[in-house]
Order: structure tokens, then C-alpha cells, then sequence
């Protein structure tokens, strides 16, 4: 028993590689040195620089004194998910240990990646002040690219760094951009540091996490928001984004404390089964002075 369990906590570094070789905002992550502990537990300390512009220069005075000011804003992370599962421990030697092993692994990578991926771009997309286009269905690759371009001209003409720009988009606008002359839309793909290829799934402008324990949520993860409510207490449907460029240096996203566990059954003392225990918390959010940094383009239902 302890040298199975001793295998499996050998494992576990590997699931990182799980999350960055399925996710696909990982590319968005920032450097986890640039953040620190926070006071409280959900807390992150983020180093934020701003300066005086150029002045005048004296010919007899010389320089004008500017001012320089670093600082550091205390963020709250918005993303706290957790599971635990159970399997028995006769399945699981039934299976030759199968059950349990690729247990973690399948479990981050069709459940914990596309909600994570979900919430970064919906949350993206919430953000108010970001650059936007006004929602349309891009049914033509001819369609496709004038979005695209209308993007990064906005994107540039808002003096967006050209690095780290990253594009985005559905496979199925990627399709009808592809079908199209490869000049045309080389020239716009150029402009962006790379192409991320989105299932429809992980693209909503707004989503609804499921609690895990109410009724008709106990499967947990997400779904793309439906509308609700009315008058003042209206809250709008989440609508299908076509896509979102975003500039790395503009998105605050960190992971916090990613702990999977692993419970042996001889440590288990409610059942004669091994435990798995993941918990993710990080943050998802967009700097203020950083907004158009982030463009979407949304259709229209």
C-alpha cells in the first residue's frame, strides 16, 4: 500500500503538464514570482508601476523632477473550485490499479481545464471597458478576417504592444479563414503573436458554476449562463464569442494554490476507499489601465 501511494505522489507533479499541455489560456498565465502571499488566504500582492510623463527641458534648470511610484495592489482571487471522489479499493484492484490511476489526470483535463478556460474568458469579456466590437455572426471568412482586422487596428491604434497578442478564436471561424486565399489572411494572422484554437464551449461571455450540492447542480461544472430574472433584477444571457485578442500584459492571472491529494485506504477512516482531492484558486481579471488590451467579438445570441 505505501509504495502505491508513494507512486502516486511522484505523479502528481505531473499534473501540471496535464494542465499546460490541455489548457488553452495557459499561455496567459503570468509570472508566478511577479505575485506573492496576500494577508488573507485568498489574496494576491501584485507590483503596479506608474510615472510622469517627459517634460520641458531647461537649458539653464536642466531636468524637471518626475515622480515614480511603485506599488502594490492586494487582488482577490475569483476562482475556488474544488472536488473530492471516492474509489473502492476492491474496483480499484479489480482494475489493476486503472480506476484510481487515471483518475486525476482525466479528471483535470476534461473537467478542471475547459471550466477554467470558461470562467477566464467569460470573465475576460465581462470586464468593463474593454474593447469591443458591436456582436455579429460571422458566417464568411471574408467576415472573419475584416473582424480580425477591425480588432488589431483598434489594438494598435490604443498602442497594444504587437508581442504577446495573443488571437483567440473558434475552430469554426478558423475554418472559414482558412478556406479562404492564404494571402488575404496571412497578412491579418500575421499580427498576432499566435492563434489559439477555441471549442465553441469554452467561449461564452458569461457562465454559471454549479455549486455541486443544490438540486440540479450536484454534477457541478459550468454552463453557459441562461437568462434570468426580470426588471432590475434582469441578469442577461451569456452570448457565444466568436473571438477575443488578448495582450498577455494586460490580464491579471495567476494561480494561487493548485493541492491535489491522495487519501489511502488505510488512512481512510470512513470507508475502505482511496481519495482524490483537487482545489484550484487563482485569479482571473483584467489591469484598469490595461483595458484595451483585451478586444472581443461576441455574436449575437
Amino acid at each position: 500500500m505505501s509504495n502505491t501511494i508513494s507512486t502516486f505522489k511522484n505523479y502528481l507533479p505531473l499534473l501540471d503538464e496535464v494542465y499546460a499541455n490541455a489548457s488553452l489560456t495557459a499561455v496567459l498565465d503570468g509570472e508566478q514570482e511577479l505575485a506573492r502571499q496576500g494577508v488573507n488566504a485568498n489574496e494576491l500582492v501584485i507590483p503596479k508601476i506608474t510615472m510622469d510623463g517627459l517634460a520641458n527641458y531647461d537649458r539653464k534648470n536642466g531636468y524637471v523632477d518626475g515622480e515614480v511610484t511603485l506599488t502594490n495592489e492586494t487582488v482577490t482571487c475569483n476562482f475556488d473550485r474544488a472536488r473530492l471522489f471516492s474509489v473502492d479499493a476492491l474496483d480499484d484492484a479489480e482494475t489493476a490499479g486503472i480506476a484510481f490511476g487515471r483518475l486525476a489526470s482525466e479528471f483535470i483535463r476534461t473537467r478542471v481545464v475547459p471550466e477554467l478556460d470558461a470562467f477566464r474568458m467569460a470573465t475576460y469579456a465581462s470586464v468593463s471597458g474593454i474593447g469591443a466590437a458591436t456582436p455579429a455572426d460571422l458566417t464568411t471568412g471574408a467576415a472573419v478576417i475584416a473582424a480580425l482586422r477591425d480588432a488589431a487596428n483598434a489594438m494598435d491604434d490604443a498602442e497594444v504592444p504587437a508581442e504577446q497578442r495573443y488571437l483567440f478564436i473558434t475552430h469554426g471561424l478558423m475554418g472559414l479563414v482558412e478556406d479562404l486565399d492564404l494571402t488575404s489572411s496571412t497578412r491579418v494572422l500575421e499580427r498576432f503573436e499566435a492563434v489559439v484554437r477555441m471549442p465553441q464551449s469554452r467561449m461564452y461571455t458569461a457562465i454559471t458554476q454549479f455549486d455541486g450540492s443544490s438540486s440540479g447542480q450536484t454534477a457541478g461544472g459550468y454552463v453557459k449562463r441562461a437568462a434570468s430574472g426580470s426588471g432590475e433584477t434582469a441578469v442577461a444571457a451569456g452570448k457565444n464569442i466568436n473571438f477575443m485578442v488578448i495582450h498577455k500584459g494586460a490580464v491579471i492571472q495567476f494561480q494561487k494554490h493548485v493541492a491535489p491529494k491522495v487519501i489511502a485506504p488505510d488512512q481512510n477512516q470512513h470507508s475502505d476507499a482511496w481519495k482524490f482531492g483537487y482545489r484550484n484558486v487563482g485569479i482571473a481579471d483584467v489591469y484598469k489601465n490595461k483595458l484595451a488590451g483585451v478586444y472581443l467579438h461576441a455574436a449575437t445570441a
